[in-house]
């Protein structure tokens, strides 16, 4: 459902279309180039579900430690819109997040508030409410945001992250790209309970569902949630409906598995793109043609200067291989 809100501003509108715009294009760039087998890593695509991490990040205006799965993009894109290590990472080289060696699933940016991203379902979210803990010890004031699918509430830790989240009262919250499927296996074939919301309840956490396929929307639900969870101290859990484009790892699409209906698809989700629907929404900020032209031109210049910056980077050396696992004395 989409809640009634006050319309956002013309500055916030601008800003939301921006980065699901950044998020999309990489990751165009991506689909174009992989077959060059110049970025050697899987790559789990964020495509259709860039609205989720781009509201919520938006919402907590940098003031966000965030957590994300394998499938990193969007989530790493919307805290940081740094294209430069973004590139790097993918291409291995020195530059990267993690100096080539991390790859795709492996994202981080501490100093820019996006942690971590793991390549393991569902461990980045005990690592979350760590931080939630932390950050109330310490008054930080900042909150820590976890994004993960539907197939991570299949993980025993899921469940003991939330009732340690409620238990301790942390202002933690709980995002769940729910797309409906771990890989190709339908939510109602894994679990239980009707909704994940009607599973969450009972920990403790407060809930909120949001099937819009909209980033304003979610912006929204972000912002009271993170309001809330601060001044109750309580997590706060968000189930937010959502559709990947493409396969569940890889550039391609897989309708010919059958598990989904390409049709149904496009028209419940392609259809009403949050992209499309953003760009549209600027006209009527009378944001004109050529303005909306000019933002995404700049983008899409950005991004190419990455990727270049990237290709004459350095390509890590052997001594390199073990950096950065252990702790290391300054």
């Amino acid at each position: 459902m989409s809640l009634a809100r006050e319309p956002l501003t013309k500055a916030t509108a601008i800003q939301l279309f921006k980065s699901l715009y950044l998020a999309r294009r990489s990751e165009e760039y991506i689909v174009k180039h992989y077959p060059e087998n110049l970025m050697r890593t899987p790559m789990h695509m964020s495509m259709g579900q860039e609205f989720v991490c781009v509201g919520v990040c938006a919402a907590l205006e940098g003031k966000a430690d965030v957590f994300a799965s394998y499938r990193s993009h969007a989530a790493f894109l919307a805290q940081t819109h740094d294209t430069d290590r973004f590139f790097s990472e993918l291409y291995g080289r020195t530059s990267g997040t993690g100096e080539g060696k991390g790859g795709s699933m492996h994202l981080a940016a501490p100093d820019q508030g996006h942690i971590l991203s793991s390549g393991v379902v569902a461990t980045q979210i005990p690592v979350a409410v760590g931080a939630a803990f932390a950050n109330r010890q310490l008054k930080t004031g900042r909150t820590a945001v976890v994004f993960f699918g539907d197939g991570a509430a299949d993980a025993g830790v899921f469940w003991e992250s939330i009732n340690a989240a409620a238990l301790f009262k942390l202002p933690v919250i709980f995002v769940c790209e729910d797309n409906g499927y771990a890989v190709d296996t339908p939510r109602e074939a894994r679990q239980m309970s009707k909704t994940l919301s009607d599973a969450v309840k009972p920990f403790g956490a407060d809930t909120y569902d949001d099937d819009s396929g909209d980033v304003e929307s979610v912006y929204g639900l972000a912002k009271e949630a993170a309001a809330k969870a601060h001044r109750d101290g309580r997590p706060a859990f968000l189930n937010i409906k959502c559709c990947r484009y493409l396969e569940h790892v890889g550039i391609g699409t897989d309708w010919n598995w059958g598990y989904r209906d390409q049709a149904t698809v496009e028209r419940e989700w392609i259809d009403r793109d949050a992209l499309k629907m953003q760009r549209a929404r600027l006209a009527k900020h009378q944001v004109t043609e050529s303005a909306i032209a000019a933002i995404e031109d700049e983008i899409d210049k950005a991004i190419q200067a990455s990727v270049k910056r990237a290709s004459q980077a350095p390509i890590p050396t052997p001594d390199r291989l073990h950096a950065g696992v252990f702790h290391e004395k300054a």
